[in-house]
């Protein structure tokens, strides 16, 4: 897990790799980088290499990136990003004709946002969404709304569906478990979503001044998709 000794959270995470057929992109905002609880390292210590592949950047061009070009046009890659477009996961049929790829996006919500409307790549495969109203077990990280999932729990739902495994997405959470149990035990709070503060008069913080953010406060506490 690359870990302190301390905080090591190897014993949690599978003895072999997952085998799974199908191979995760995972384009990383920048600025996760940089954190210190982030998920996607857990992700890729439960998979093969090969089946776990990390960009990191802002903007992605045919140019600079023709080996994620290539995937982007294959028919049998999928991208994971919420919308009016995107088709629920569970309702899609892939091809058998060659190993299913999905891309998801690795950043908070604006960021992911920014990432997938000014990258034209993106645009390319099929857009789809997870059907599911499990709340997020990522409680020490703040989220806007209480379905809203991690990185990791995104992965785990969608490799589960594809690979048709239920035990995939148990066997990744895992960690993600015992990070979050460790860190509440060292002095972590508990991380209610935006929305859940919002609704129960709890946020502490000003309100927007600016009316897109402030219509989307209003969206949240009146459980408007986003």
């Amino acid at each position: 897990c690359s870990r302190p000794q301390k905080v090591c959270l190897c014993p949690f995470l599978p003895i072999h790799p997952l085998k799974v057929s199908t191979c995760l992109y995972i384009i990383q905002h920048p600025a996760e980088e940089s954190r210190v609880l982030r998920t996607v390292p857990l992700l890729a210590a439960c998979l093969p290499p090969d089946k776990c592949k990390i960009l990191i950047g802002r903007r992605f061009s045919e140019d600079r990136y023709p080996e994620l070009a290539v995937v982007c046009r294959n028919p049998n890659t999928l991208i994971l990003y919420p919308g009016a477009e995107a088709t629920n996961l569970e309702e899609v049929t892939i091809r058998s004709s060659s190993p299913p790829v999905m891309i998801i996006i690795d950043g908070t919500w604006s960021q992911a946002k920014d990432i997938f409307y000014k990258n034209s790549l993106f645009r390319l495969p099929r857009q789809v969404q997870l059907k599911t109203n499990i709340s997020s077990q990522y409680v020490i990280r703040t989220q806007p709304t209480n379905t809203c999932l991690s990185t990791l729990e995104c992965a785990a739902v969608a490799l589960t569906i594809m690979e048709k495994n239920k035990s995939i997405q148990e066997t990744i959470l895992r960690p993600l478990q015992a990070l979050c149990s460790f860190q509440l035990q060292h002095g972590a709070q508990i991380h209610h979503s935006k929305e859940h503060l919002l609704k129960n008069g709890l946020y502490d913080k000003p309100m927007p001044k600016n009316k897109r953010k402030l219509r989307r406060m209003e969206l949240l506490v009146n459980n408007v998709k986003i």
